[in-house]
């Protein structure tokens, strides 16, 4: 397998050169960007198989550059941010991004989120698992990341796709919040779960009365699951 390459966005040169250094460790392949307007510009050039993109920097700030990325890329972002505001990590799974870590971190703890997110994205390799279900009126393919509804293709970010994907490949069956963020998002989400239920909503709003088959429901005290009724 071709050396991975990633697109550390940082205007903290310190931070920059540290990860460059562990990243290359563990065969990395590293390009540097110090503001956000280099990080677009590089991401470009380059075409990074992961980008590690911190918050607070200058010209666009992380969420901005974010927010463009997500226009025309699936490419799997992790946010770095200053000790956390619970608003920036929900702010952040909102426009798309697939992890956080909190400075200062531990490189460790970098490489770790690094190579979950790129298994989880499938850029560590081929998966052999099903990447289609239907039901009726509904088909969600996670080889085209395409959400068809009624037979039209539904523009939805890669986070709802991925969270109806996995309650609809395992019907009727319960979900609580944490379980959603772990087998999701993959990673521990500090018991706030808001994001699953905005993520959850706006699933809703594209799969209201579709269809009378199946449906999202909420468990009342519990979480959610993907409802399919017996014919």
């Amino acid at each position: 397998m071709s050396t991975a390459k990633i697109l550390v966005a940082d205007d903290d040169r310190n931070i920059c050169e540290l990860l460059k250094l562990y990243l290359e460790k563990e065969d990395y392949s590293v390009v540097l960007a110090g503001n956000g307007e280099e990080a677009l510009a590089r991401f470009d050039e380059e075409n990074p198989d992961l980008i590690l993109l911190d918050v607070m920097m200058p010209k666009l700030d992380g969420w901005q550059v974010c927010r463009e990325l997500r226009k025309k890329s699936e490419c799997p972002i992790i946010m770095i941010t200053a000790k956390g505001e619970t608003f920036d990590k929900v702010l952040g799974l909102e426009l798309g991004a697939d992890d956080y870590v909190v400075k200062p971190f531990e490189p460790k703890e970098i490489i770790a989120r690094i190579k979950a997110v790129m298994r989880r994205t499938g850029k560590a390799s081929a998966e052999t698992d099903k990447k289609e279900v239907s039901y009726d009126k509904l088909t969600v393919n996670m080889t085209k990341y395409e959400l068809k509804v009624d037979g039209k293709v539904v523009d939805t970010p890669p986070k709802e796709l991925e969270l109806l994907f996995h309650l609809a490949s395992n019907p009727n069956r319960v979900y609580t919040r944490d379980q959603l963020l772990d087998e999701v998002w993959g990673f521990e989400y500090y018991g706030d779960s808001r994001t699953v239920d905005v993520h959850i909503k706006r699933l809703r709003e594209k799969l209201e009365g579709v269809s009378d088959k199946w449906s999202l429901k909420t468990v009342w005290g519990v979480g959610y699951k993907f409802e399919v009724k017996d014919e």
